[in-house]
């Protein structure tokens, strides 16, 4: 296992290299001046030669990326082009907040979708059933951002129970402010992948009820609590790890526009920005984070396979 994570972690760092590389010259072959778009209206020849030289944009492409690449090695992921801050600055303003939207989402579509993803299964085709498999082709046909405004709507407009926009930090106001305010956004973009996950916990126990070591636990006289968790669900949540593995990153990009509807400036708010800004240094961190998150998702998950089934083994 040892000499597999040492492998799968060389392999990662090529990957997430190949991905920032790809960024670095993708961003840099879009049309348009970052320096002519940053200036506006105090445009001029000579202050346009003074920015680029001072961010080093005047120099050949090839001797950009190698500066770049040796400085991000080090840990030096540069200074925004719009706004003067550190790369660095930005993500430990916007990270905290993406990254809570996507564990308290995560945490709920856990908590909802393998509860009724169970009982679906242990009442295949009864009216239970059916209804749990219409919400969830609901909650995976209607947009996140929809959904989001019917939760403002609700709960906040209507029966005033929660906050309808912003974030508020545990160290500032605790944990129950928090918690308040990110329940709507967490449902809003959680409520898809619940859906999604409650359909694999199902279709996966209702494969594994129906094999062969199933009915030698039922015969050995085991309670059917017991078969169902010890046995069956441990069996069938390998495809769930699976899939919930990369719904938890993909949740890190899908917080784009609830980050808009709910006034939050996280990480996604901060790249739309950057992108719309031509602000290289920016998208270029934020993107590299968002790969590396991917890849030790990917990572985590395989770790988690050997836990939940004995027999897998990595050499």
């Amino acid at each position: 296992m040892t000499r597999y994570i040492i492998r799968r972690l060389i392999h990662s760092i090529f990957i997430i290299w190949g991905v920032a590389t790809l960024v670095f010259f993708g961003l840099r072959a879009i049309p348009g001046d970052p320096v002519v778009q940053f200036l506006g209206a105090e445009y001029s020849p000579e202050a346009a030669e003074a920015l680029n030289k001072k961010l080093g944009l005047d120099e050949p492409v090839y001797v950009q990326y190698f500066k770049w690449l040796s400085n991000t090695i080090q840990g030096d992921l540069g200074d925004s082009i719009a706004t003067g801050e550190t790369v660095d600055e930005a993500i430990r303003t916007g990270f905290p907040k993406t990254i809570s939207i996507a564990f308290v989402a995560f945490v709920l579509a856990l908590v909802i979708a393998i509860p009724t993803g169970v009982i679906a299964a242990l009442k295949r085709n009864s009216w239970i059933d059916y209804v749990v498999s219409v919400i969830a082709f609901i909650g995976v046909s209607m947009p996140s951002f929809w959904f989001g405004i019917i939760l403002i709507i609700l709960f906040a407009v209507r029966l005033n129970w929660l906050p309808a926009v912003g974030y508020s930090s545990i160290e500032d106001d605790g944990l129950w402010e928090w918690f308040k305010h990110l329940v709507l956004p967490a449902l809003a973009v959680g409520a898809g992948f619940s859906a999604i996950l409650m359909r694999f916990v199902r279709a996966g126990l209702l494969e594994v009820l129906g094999s062969d070591f199933i009915r030698t636990a039922r015969a050995k006289g085991l309670s059917e609590r017991s078969v169902i968790i010890r046995h069956a669900l441990r069996n069938a949540l390998i495809p769930v790890v699976t899939i919930a593995g990369i719904q938890l990153a993909l949740l890190l990009s899908g917080t784009v526009i609830i980050e808009i509807v709910f006034s939050i400036r996280g990480l996604g708010r901060i790249l739309v920005g950057a992108i719309l800004d031509k602000d290289y240094p920016i998208v270029q961190g934020v993107i590299l984070l968002v790969s590396v998150i991917f890849v030790l998702a990917n990572l985590v998950v395989d770790i988690i396979y050997t836990f939940l089934d004995p027999r897998i083994r990595y050499e």
